[in-house]
């Protein structure tokens, strides 16, 4: 068969823009395509759930393809352990307690067991706004969706208009950044569900604690957004975990969880 590089190109711009067309409307919407929101993405999709993640760098993944400062090997406990094997990702016992597994795998398999479950994922797009919308007072505002551009766009300062999806609920998982709760503070003109009312940050290093608060912190931060991994912790005033990532899935899995209940 002789190949046109015409029909090679209708083909990627017809796919891609019925996706996306696709998409203008979710159940839920996750910024950052770390550990804590691909599992999310795929807990969330295998509940039927429709499902875009939005990742502003090429690759998908987050940190964890790094593993320890580029020894891509990661650690979880016992109770991380069992979403990789949920997820079918081999692990290795180190000492009681402690458990190995190859960062590359892990990164692949989650990224592959969330698109086969049904989540999209669109790369090289970042987020610039949210949405927000109030009735009565700044108390009532709540976000029902994310304003999106090209990362490209971004890198070049190029004033180019973004677009929009529209989403019942909306998964800060953007990592140490928090990047939607920050855009959320300063435009909302209402208090976030903290103790301050803002983003209250990370603090230094400790993973014993950091990895219980994550999953504790992990919860609405804002009506209609919930936080996931190292961003609950930043939006929440705790520790930050290093390369250990139990913590990060389960916190992927619970965000999934909170929301599903409430979607009903």
């Amino acid at each position: 068969m002789k190949l046109d590089e015409q029909v090679i190109t209708r083909a990627i711009i017809e796919r891609f823009t019925q996706k996306w067309i696709d998409h203008l409307d979710l159940d839920v919407a996750i910024i950052g395509g770390g550990p804590s929101g691909l599992v999310a993405a795929y807990y969330l999709a295998r509940n039927d759930r429709k499902v875009a993640l939005f990742e502003r760098k090429l690759s998908i993944g987050g940190g964890m393809w790094g593993g320890g400062m580029m020894f891509n090997e990661i650690v979880v406990q016992d109770k991380g352990k069992k979403v990789l094997d949920e997820l079918g990702i081999p692990t290795q016992p180190f000492q009681e307690g402690y458990h190995t597994a190859d960062a590359v795998m892990a990164t692949t398999t989650l990224a592959s067991k969330a698109c086969q479950a049904g989540a999209t994922v669109f790369n090289l797009m970042c987020v610039e706004d949210a949405i927000i919308r109030q009735t009565d007072s700044p108390e009532s505002a709540r976000v029902i969706g994310l304003v999106v551009n090209w990362t490209a766009v971004e890198m070049a300062a190029l004033h180019v208009d973004p677009l929009t999806v529209h989403a019942r609920f909306t998964i800060d998982a953007t990592g140490h950044a928090t990047e939607l709760m920050h855009l959320i503070e300063r435009k909302s003109g209402s208090r976030l569900l903290t103790e301050t009312g803002k983003v209250m940050g990370e603090k230094s290093m400790w993973a014993e604690v950091a990895e219980h608060s994550t999953l504790e912190n992990t919860r609405e931060a804002f009506p209609g957004v919930y936080v996931a991994g190292m961003a609950a912790n930043a939006t929440f005033g705790s520790y930050r975990m290093g390369p250990i990532f139990g913590g990060m899935l389960l916190s992927g899995k619970k965000a999934a969880e909170l929301i599903d209940q409430q979607l009903g």
